[in-house]
């Protein structure tokens, strides 16, 4: 994992950053890591959770608290449409990543992987697309989350699920400690349900997870900079 001081997570969805990413945010936490989560939509379209009232103010109140349980320092949450964020115009959503970038001066970029947005979901990919062209015009680095390819198609077989993955040599497996990643996910009780591929996803993946450096590493500084020799 990256030294890094600052840390801006960019997801789709309220429990993207639970459900994905959580052990990975643990352990920047742990790193002693400030983390800033940017959340493009409120959730409202979400098959699960249809009886609790007003979807998107429920997504939201355990969105708060999945970023409480985690340590998270500031979560931004955005009302683009929930399903819809590829059919959107892609400056809107780099607009968007990119004032959060102002806000937050992290040193690094956490996002899901672009291919497929790792789920198959179009809203996964257009975020981190997104939020990876913004980066890169910035010489921010980014890390994203991914899955090895025998995970992917072992859920995909038994689950009917689309995930994407990629080759064990093209990853960096990283250890986690997944304890405040589950109290994260329990805060998401509205889509935390039985059955959900989430739970055989983390028994396959066990105590790893998995990143693909996404941009090179930012330019020098100029105040890092070695002095001229005359």
């Amino acid at each position: 994992m990256p030294a890094w001081g600052s840390v801006l997570v960019v997801v789709a969805h309220p429990d993207d950053e639970s459900f994905a990413l959580g052990a990975l945010l643990d352990r920047f936490v742990a790193q002693g890591a400030e983390v800033s989560v940017l959340c493009l939509t409120r959730g409202e379209a979400s098959t699960l959770g249809a009886d609790v009232g007003d979807l998107a103010a429920v997504r939201t109140r355990e969105l708060e608290a999945a970023g409480a349980e985690l340590g998270i320092r500031a979560v931004r949450l955005l009302s683009f449409p929930d399903g819809g964020l590829a059919g959107l115009d892609p400056d809107v959503l780099r607009a968007a990543v990119s004032a959060e970038l102002d806000r937050a001066r992290p040193d690094g970029v956490l996002v899901m992987d672009p291919v497929d947005g790792v789920t198959g979901h179009p809203d996964h990919e257009a975020a981190s697309r997104a939020a990876l062209a913004v980066a890169a015009s910035r010489g921010v680095p980014v890390l994203g989350w991914a899955l090895p390819a025998e995970v992917a198609r072992t859920l995909n077989t038994e689950l009917g699920a689309s995930f994407a993955g990629h080759p064990a040599e093209d990853l960096v497996a990283v250890a986690v400690d997944r304890a405040g990643q589950r109290r994260a996910v329990a805060c998401h009780a509205s889509q935390a349900v039985p059955g959900s591929v989430l739970w055989r996803r983390l028994e396959l993946l066990g105590d790893h997870e998995h990143v693909r450096h996404l941009s090179p590493q930012p330019m020098t500084r100029t105040t890092d900079r070695p002095q001229e020799t005359p």
